[in-house]
């Protein structure tokens, strides 16, 4: 196995094309799983540690974050917490602290499995995968159209993921994981979602319970309307139970080690419940926070 450490963006580029047979590694906290259970041995890897801008984060003019592709989960839990809430709280269940310090949402993007810890916060939130190859140039591909089946993604050959773009968020957003224990885990079903207040939206992530991560679209639609947003009354328990119940059957899953599709489907059902229902507590809160301040 050929070992190759590009110096630049454009080396790793050059490389991964030459090279359609390699496969990069940054965290290999995925990539170093498979290799060690001998479950696929590349030709090369491309050791993309030496690129500095794959491990920043920046804001674009219209206020879009950037996140590099390499940037670690740490400091998407550190830095990000505010501006990308369900995205940090999904990171926070990434593996151990070892794992957060190497990993970062490339990697998860990557590797595609339907159990990526970060893949519902993304399809919530409309998030969009950026790659690019030598000979074409960039290209930019919607998180909801980049998983095309377990492990398959919508890169070609000789393209790298080099950042992922997020709108700050608009409201409240929650993320909810099932599984044996806290950490360390995969995850049995996992679930996201993102309110957007201002334009009354709803998205609704789906994880590790269908072949790729999906959304749940009428559960979306359902809850943007019954939602009451132009008060500050509570949730009714009925709109809870019904996106719940709407977000379950948006799901595909299969039995298998870690759970029945029974199971799936129910978990999603009351985690989908619950994510809102804190979320529309949320967002009381900062209602209330709001009128008092503007207090005279």
């Amino acid at each position: 196995m050929d070992f190759l450490r590009p110096a630049s963006w454009a080396e790793a580029l050059a490389a991964r094309a030459e090279r359609p047979d390699a496969v990069p590694i940054a965290g290999g906290t995925d990539v170093m799983v498979e290799l060690n259970f001998d479950r696929h041995r590349p030709g090369a890897l491309i050791d993309l540690n030496r690129i500095p801008a794959l491990r920043q984060w920046s804001r674009d003019a219209d206020g879009t974050i950037r996140l590099g592709a390499s940037v670690p989960y740490t400091r998407i839990i550190d830095e990000l917490r505010t501006e990308l809430p369900g995205l940090a709280m999904a990171s926070r269940t990434v593996g151990s602290p070892q794992i957060r310090n190497r990993g970062g949402v490339g990697g998860n993007l990557g590797a595609a499995s339907p159990a990526g810890d970060t893949h519902p916060a993304l399809v919530a939130t409309d998030a969009v995968i950026e790659v690019e190859s030598a000979a074409r140039g960039v290209r930019t591909i919607p998180s909801t159209e980049f998983y095309l089946g377990v492990k398959r993604n919508a890169l070609a050959a000789d393209e790298l993921i080099k950042a992922v773009l997020l709108a700050p968020a608009k409201g409240p957003q929650q993320f909810s994981k099932i599984g044996t224990r806290n950490a360390m885990v995969i995850a049995v079903c996992s679930f996201a979602v993102a309110l957007d207040v201002g334009a009354r939206k709803v998205g609704a992530g789906i994880g590790s319970a269908a072949p790729t991560p999906r959304r749940a679209f009428e559960a979306e639609l359902f809850a943007a309307d019954a939602l009451p947003w132009d008060g500050r009354g509570d949730l009714d328990p009925r709109v809870a139970r019904r996106f719940g119940e709407l977000v379950a059957a948006a799901a595909a899953p299969i039995d298998d080690v870690r759970g029945t599709a029974a199971y799936r489907r129910h978990a999603l059902s009351v985690m989908a419940r619950r994510t809102l229902t804190w979320a529309w507590a949320e967002h009381q809160s900062s209602q209330t926070e709001t009128e008092e301040t503007d207090q005279p």
